[in-house]
């Protein structure tokens, strides 16, 4: 498929959605709700001492940790199932643009519903966490298969890298609102009021700066021909767009390094800040410091990372930026201070941005030319929401067994040396093309 030079209004109005969903990625998945969470379902003494973190939900008894990462695992797993059939309609019928805006006011309308969360609707807030995530990944798949059908292969890097790095600054401007409402509490409200106070704003921040995008991106960049139907037809898009995969060697390798290494970038994402609250016993302005940290330097990052693969190939720079990791989670199994939480989060930063920018640009290269690029991208996505799926279930699994999530870093250690091995395999053969 070729692909026009775009116009820088439809390029702005494409990153602004990652301006628009990204507070949600950082303010509900990172921050204030893993911190609110945590501190809700905390048994402490008369002196404020944690005794327990066991909570019971739907007849289960178990550790709070254990249980957002179920919910997290849950919400993945809906998702990997929905989207590849929503994908394939969207590329049949040309209507990307309508199912992006049907998941963005799912997931935003899902953040305003946690304004209600509280200890006794523990299940509301649960289900609404599982509802919002639900929103941002089923949004994602269409956002992304947009990408190779406004930038062409060579500006795709930049492009890519542009879309997180608006994500990051604009998740940062609301972080800091949101930071300073529950750090000042103004007219007398309390710790719970401004947590769930900025659940509602990052609703409203992701309905309202959507919009930008919504009228910058065309209705109809192609127009499908085919009458693709919800049950059937769907699947077998899915399956086709897997037979045509087997037969690119290069690709499904990078699919596999992909699907292995993502079980532990989006993990340590998830998790990185109950971690710090349960195994490091950092205060909420602390771990709410140390995200922002990680948000500034990635937007630096997702940046560099785009310069670095102009100059050695994404494949290289992937490896690079995998074997970062690998030593992120050698450190953060040892940690035991804020400050070795922090040199982590400064690293975590540095390679966040830079991993999801590349990963997605990368796979957007190795893509054959083809108008079916929400079904391809769907396979890219599912790959990541199973991974997902599996990494935050073997990291809660492991910690509901061991009592330590610790332990569960040496998993993620793992995941992310498969993803190695695997990129290793493909980097003379991927030259060519990245």
């Amino acid at each position: 498929m070729e692909v026009t030079a775009p116009s820088k209004e439809m390029i702005r109005g494409w990153a602004m959605y990652d301006w628009a969903n990204s507070a949600y990625n950082l303010v509900i998945t990172s921050t204030i709700f893993p911190v609110y969470y945590d501190a809700l379902t905390a048994v402490k003494d008369a002196g404020g001492t944690v005794i327990s973190r066991q909570v019971d939900f739907l007849g289960w008894h178990l550790e709070s940790g254990a249980l957002y990462n179920y919910a997290i695992s849950f919400a993945y797993l809906v998702i990997a199932f929905l989207s590849p059939i929503l994908s394939s309609v969207a590329d049949g019928r040309g209507n990307k643009k309508r199912f992006l805006q049907f998941f963005c006011y799912v997931g935003a309308l899902a953040c305003c519903l946690l304004y209600f969360f509280t200890k006794d609707y523990l299940v509301l807030g649960l289900s609404a966490c599982i509802i919002a995530a639900i929103g941002y990944c089923g949004s994602l798949v269409f956002y992304n298969a947009y990408l190779p059908e406004i930038a062409p292969v060579e500006m795709q890097d930049k492009v890519s890298a542009k879309g997180f790095a608006y994500g990051y600054i604009g998740s940062v401007i609301l972080q800091v609102i949101c930071f300073v409402l529950v750090l000042v509490k103004p007219f007398g409200m309390s710790d719970g009021l401004a947590a769930r106070l900025s659940f509602l704003l990052v609703g409203l921040w992701w309905l309202g700066f959507a919009q930008v995008t919504f009228r910058a991106l065309p209705d109809r960049l192609h127009t499908g021909s085919r009458q693709v139907t919800l049950w059937n037809n769907g699947l077998r898009e899915l399956k086709k767009v897997l037979s045509e995969v087997k037969t690119m060697p290069v690709l499904k390798r990078y699919l596999t390094a992909f699907f292995f290494y993502s079980m532990g970038v989006q993990t340590v994402m998830i998790a990185a800040t109950l971690f710090g609250s349960q195994e490091l016993g950092l205060k909420a302005t602390q771990l709410i410091s140390c995200i922002l940290i990680i948000q500034l330097v990635a937007i630096g990052g997702a940046q560099l990372m785009a310069w670095l693969s102009g100059k050695f190939g994404n494949v290289k720079v992937l490896l690079f930026v995998v074997i970062i990791w690998i030593l992120i989670c050698v450190i953060a199994y040892f940690i035991q201070t804020a400050t070795g939480y922090y040199v982590v989060a400064t690293l975590v930063g540095i390679v966040m941005g830079g991993i999801q920018a590349l990963s997605r640009s990368t796979y957007s290269k190795f893509m054959p030319a083809t108008k079916d690029t929400a079904s391809y991208f769907s396979l890219y996505d599912v790959s990541e929401k199973i991974a997902i799926v599996l990494g935050t279930f073997s990291f809660g699994f492991i910690q509901q067994l061991t009592g330590s999530m610790r332990y569960s870093i040496v998993a993620l250690a793992i995941f992310f040396l498969i993803g190695f091995i695997a990129l290793w395999t493909i980097r003379r053969r991927a030259a060519v093309v990245v």
